[in-house]
């Protein structure tokens, strides 16, 4: 739209400068035309007076009559030419100049020796005698010159002013459509509390308000699932209880049972471990699903977090802090949450963690977790940060596989901290999680946590 109003205002412009040259340079031609043969007309009664009376020198005429040194006056006779003014060689004029009828005012524009002269010609008294006046273009020329840049000059600008109102044109008729792309942005990047405003456009309107309700009912439907899951678990955890219990019971009386029972109950222990897990993930899944809590929030140095998460859970790995982190605002728990989880993944399913960074990053605090393992692929990338996805080890049982909600828990839990979280490459092999979460803002205290897409 801004190129088609430049290209549409620089058309309209050239149209007008061109119709505003044509004009002024034929009606300053015409201006000078006139005055010059009006001039020379002049100026041969003169010459013709004097030859007539016989009094005074014609030569001497001549030079007085010349007024601008450009100029130059040529009078043809039949014993000869008379010149005066700056030097012209004849031969140089056109021919119909020196044969013009009784009575008749012959003019044309020409160019002598690189200069552009209006030449006026016309028969004098005496049979055979033409005077011919040579009259400089130059200072027209100039005009012209000055014409001609103040209307390319008027074209340009009227084309740059054409493309910024199409660009501001097409920027306020593209606004709501715009709005619209970032709200479903927002959408997909699991902000559902996002809503279109609403729009007095009548073709607008109920793309504004089919959008609004669309987003409503998935709201309605997630927070439906996340309760139905969270209340699935509460209502299990006590059977589930019940049975970790048996389990300890039969374990503690292996002695008394066969070895084809102890078998079978070291298989269910093993399940119900898993399932017990499983049940916590989705609790907290059920958690994750609300906001951020401000009162939970504090100052959080981001390399002392992972240090306690490390002693904690007793294990051995280098932490590298290659630049000190800027502090963050974060619920604690669910950030000690998301370093837990990674380390777990990388122990579970990467061979172990091999290096854990914490660094600054643009301004922002940076967790980086290498594995040991074989690397994620491409096409996994971005599915391992989805619910109940599982990767290479879909469809495998035991403690080992994990419930498919650990690296789900990461996304949520960082998106919520306007943070990113992805899988790259390790430069030593293996895999790199990466957790990206912005620093605290010194003025208002803590930057506004919310949801965020995920890289």
């Amino acid at each position: 739209m801004a190129i088609a109003f430049g290209l549409a205002s620089v058309a309209v412009a050239g149209l007008v400068a061109v119709a505003t040259w044509q004009l002024a340079t034929t009606y300053m031609l015409d201006q000078r035309r006139q005055s010059a043969t009006l001039q020379a007309t002049v100026n041969a009664q003169l010459v013709e007076a004097s030859s007539r009376s016989g009094s005074g020198s014609l030569d001497e005429l001549l030079s007085g009559l010349v007024v601008d040194p450009g100029s130059s006056i040529l009078l043809a006779r039949s014993d000869g030419l008379l010149t005066s003014g700056r030097a012209v060689d004849p031969a140089d004029l056109p021919s119909q100049l020196f044969t013009p009828d009784p009575g008749e005012t012959r003019w044309l524009v020409t160019e002598i020796d690189g200069i552009r002269v209006l030449a006026i010609s016309l028969q004098g008294g005496s049979a055979g005698t033409v005077f011919i006046e040579l009259f400089p273009l130059v200072e027209l020329g100039r005009i012209q010159h000055f014409l001609i840049l103040v209307l390319v000059a008027g074209a340009a600008a009227s084309g740059l002013l054409g493309v910024g109102l199409g660009w501001w044109t097409s920027k306020r008729a593209l606004r709501p459509l715009t709005e619209l792309t970032e709200s479903a942005a927002r959408v997909a990047g699991g902000d559902l509390h996002v809503r279109l405003p609403e729009q007095s456009d009548p073709d607008l309107a109920p793309l504004a308000s089919t959008f609004n309700a669309t987003v409503e009912a998935l709201e309605r439907r997630v927070r439906l699932d996340a309760r139905f899951a969270g209340d699935i678990s509460h209502e299990l955890r006590s059977p589930l209880t019940t049975m970790v219990n048996a389990i300890e019971v039969l374990r503690h009386r292996q002695g008394e049972i066969p070895e084809v029972a102890r078998q079978a109950v070291d298989l269910l222990a093993g399940e119900v471990e898993r399932f017990r897990k499983m049940l916590l993930d989705l609790l907290e899944i059920s958690r994750s699903d609300e906001d951020v809590d401000d009162r939970a929030l504090e100052s959080i140095d981001l390399a002392i977090l992972v240090a306690k998460v490390r002693d904690t859970g007793r294990m051995t790995f280098p932490l590298v802090v290659e630049k000190p982190p800027p502090a963050i605002y974060a619920d604690r728990r669910r950030l000690v949450r998301v370093v837990a989880n990674l380390l777990d993944n990388a122990e579970r399913h990467g061979g172990g963690v091999a290096k854990v960074t914490v660094t600054e990053w643009q301004g922002r605090a940076r967790l980086e977790v290498d594995d040991a393992g074989p690397g994620v692929p491409v096409e996994l990338r971005e599915q391992i940060f989805e619910r109940f996805a599982r990767g290479r080890h879909a469809g495998e049982r035991g403690g080992e596989s994990g419930s498919g909600l650990g690296l789900a828990l990461v996304a949520r839990h960082v998106r919520l901290h306007s943070g990113a979280v992805w899988v790259e490459d390790a430069p030593g092999g293996g895999a790199r999680f990466v957790v990206e979460l912005p620093a605290a803002n010194d003025d208002a205290g803590h930057p506004e946590v919310g949801p965020s897409i995920a890289r």
